[in-house]
């Protein structure tokens, strides 16, 4: 588990692809100051698992279905990245609940600037639109955010975020521009809530019998 606060701008350095996963190698001296075989790592928001590691450099395996539903399929060496450890038991949850499990994508559509802030627009997949809401929560890229509008229906949805210039210093979010594509993971109540909502005539069905 995550909690959507980036400790550190990583940047890919390899990348080893076979016909349906690759095997990325990222740089990071902070995420993997204490990182051992096995550990999970937020790369741009996506969950990692550590396979191999070195002073700088941690390397894990990225399989068929999350190149296909993430930025990660068109990684290459010199992207920079965001990165998360793990959070420990005890720790403060600075953002909120991520769990490295993504979506889907988003592409960015606008980009406003304001006199101390920076205001996105991003494209919103039908799948998706139900489950973001204004003032909730949403992580882009592992970066833990506040919707702070929406708007459209569910076939031509969008929604904003407003960046602070700490995030926007700190985050690959700082050198979006329209037409990029993100990672998005949309608030883990939210799915439970939809997936309840999907099954309740069966429960209703059960329950009357």
């Amino acid at each position: 588990m995550f909690t959507g606060i980036i400790e550190e701008l990583g940047e890919v350095t390899a990348v080893d692809r076979t016909a349906d996963a690759a095997r990325v190698t990222v740089r990071g001296p902070l995420a993997v100051s204490d990182a051992r075989h096995g550990d999970s790592i937020s790369v741009s928001g996506v969950c990692l698992t550590v396979i191999g590691k070195d002073a700088e450099t941690f390397t894990a395996d990225v399989m068929a279905e999350t190149l296909a539903m993430s930025t990660l399929d068109g990684v290459r060496p010199g992207r920079r990245v965001n990165l998360e450890r793990a959070a420990q038991v005890g720790d403060r949850l600075g953002g909120h609940i991520v769990q490295g499990h993504i979506d889907g994508t988003a592409t960015v559509l606008s980009v406003a600037d304001g006199s101390a802030w920076r205001v996105l627009r991003f494209s919103l997949d039908p799948e998706h639109a139900p489950l973001v809401a204004r003032k909730g929560s949403i992580a882009i890229d592992g970066v833990s955010l506040t919707v702070s509008d929406v708007g459209g229906g569910r076939e031509d949805g969008w929604f904003e975020v407003s960046l602070i210039p700490e995030t926007l210093a700190a985050t690959t979010l700082g050198a979006l521009t329209a037409g990029d594509r993100v990672n998005i993971e949309t608030d883990i109540l939210a799915r439970h809530v939809e997936r309840m909502l999907a099954l309740e005539p069966r429960l209703t069905e059960r329950s009357a019998s």
